[in-house]
């Protein structure tokens, strides 16, 4: 019996840490001092969110343990590794307001420096940086193998991203990385069996004469899911799908029939895969939306059906440029006459349909010459009034967009 015993006690002793070890906390507002509820916390392989009180208990204590929550920056402590260790988050509120750098844009030291220096200067606090383009450029050295072998590293314009953004955090901006997902003309042209056909079974191009991946194509996911995995890995605080969608274009053929509820299932289930694969990562995961996704009832016949989607990513960005809204909206039959209504009546309409919380929205807004209509310039007043319409319907800030990466400071607040 008393072999028995000194055998428990020293299996007991050896087992002690994984039997006892644990960590518990609380994840706070750093300014109030109040809990955060919903946070998700991060230990390790596991995860938990914390609870009305803030409160949360994962059952592993040492090493890291990081947080985030919707509209607050990220945070990242230390727990010990005693028994019942406890630690507390305090997640700063941060509302980013960004300007988009494409691929040759945050390559070019001209367009950098003047971005950099409207962040300095203004209430600019974000930057949204391209890490694959609209034709499936990747800028840098990415160490993602299909980058190489499909062709997206033919120019280097950033010879070390994961450098540049540490700099960049290190000065305070809160950083996006977009990556454009489904319209990517090098990928398909080197995997054309992932490619979207026409009707005639040939390689599908769109209007600028780029081929798209089949969203269906799950072998294809592994790409942009690698990418977005390295992004993390640099210290992207966001990852953000553009074109995460199917071609706006009829009688195009996939690998599954081309139904609502297929593309749905597509759209979403890629999200959920990005999301997984960034858990380990503690970054916050966005979609880029077409504006009328607030309005339709379906999901405008591209796989956006914006209450799924709200359920899988933390942030979603409608695209709210007036310009793109060549049918205007209920009551604004006109926006380049009321821009301010354009934002402000869509993000209304997509906070009703998702549960009425403003800060699961960050908008693009318009700041470039219209397209579609009069072709004005979007200049201090039109820019000024969709982020006053944006900022008054409680978003979690906005994004300005100019594809010409040519900004100023025009209706931008000191």
């Amino acid at each position: 019996m008393g072999s028995v015993l000194r055998r428990l006690s020293w299996c007991a002793l050896l087992c002690w840490p994984c039997l006892a070890a644990a960590l518990d906390g609380r994840v706070v507002d750093a300014s109030s001092g109040l809990p955060i509820a919903g946070a998700t916390v991060i230990a390790g392989a596991d995860s938990t969110l914390s609870g009305n009180d803030g409160g949360f208990h994962l059952p592993a204590a040492g090493g890291q343990v990081s947080a985030r929550a919707i509209g607050y920056s990220r945070a990242t402590a230390t727990a010990s590794g005693q028994e019942a260790a406890v630690t507390t988050l305090r997640l700063f509120p941060l509302r980013p307001k960004a300007l988009y750098l494409s691929a040759y844009g945050i390559g070019n030291q001209g367009l950098r420096d003047a971005a950099l220096h409207l962040l300095a200067t203004t209430e600019l606090n974000a930057l949204v940086i391209d890490l694959k383009g609209d034709t499936g450029m990747v800028p840098y050295p990415s160490q993602v193998p299909q980058a190489a072998l499909c062709g997206a590293r033919v120019v280097t314009t950033v010879r070390d991203m994961a450098a540049l953004a540490a700099q960049l955090r290190r000065d305070g901006i809160y950083l996006i990385a977009r990556i454009v997902a489904f319209k990517d003309d090098r990928l398909a042209s080197a995997h054309p069996e992932w490619s979207v056909k026409n009707a005639d079974g040939e390689m599908f191009r769109d209007r600028e004469q780029q081929a798209w991946i089949d969203p269906f194509q799950r072998d294809a996911w592994a790409y942009l899911l690698d990418l977005a995995q390295e992004a993390a890995a640099m210290g992207f605080d966001e990852i953000q799908f553009d074109y995460v969608r199917f071609p706006d274009t009829r009688g195009l053929r996939f690998a599954q029939p081309n139904t609502e509820a297929n593309r749905v299932v597509a759209i979403t289930g890629f999200l959920q895969a990005a999301r997984q694969r960034l858990a380990p990562y503690n970054a916050f995961l966005a979609a880029d939306l077409f504006g009328y996704t607030a309005w339709n009832s379906g999901d405008t016949e591209i796989g956006q059906d914006l209450p799924a989607i709200a359920k899988v990513v933390d942030y979603i960005s409608p695209m709210l440029y007036p310009s793109g809204y060549q049918f205007g909206i209920p009551g604004v039959p006109d926006p380049m006459q009321e821009p301010a209504l354009i934002v402000q009546r869509t993000l209304q309409r997509a906070m009703a349909r998702t549960g009425g919380n403003g800060l699961r929205f960050r908008p693009w807004l318009q700041a470039f010459r219209d397209y579609a209509f009069d072709h004005r310039p979007f200049d201090a007043d039109e820019i000024r009034a969709q982020i006053d319409a944006a900022e008054s319907a409680g978003t979690d800030g906005w994004m300005l967009w100019n594809p010409r990466n040519s900004y100023s400071a025009d209706g931008l607040q000191e």
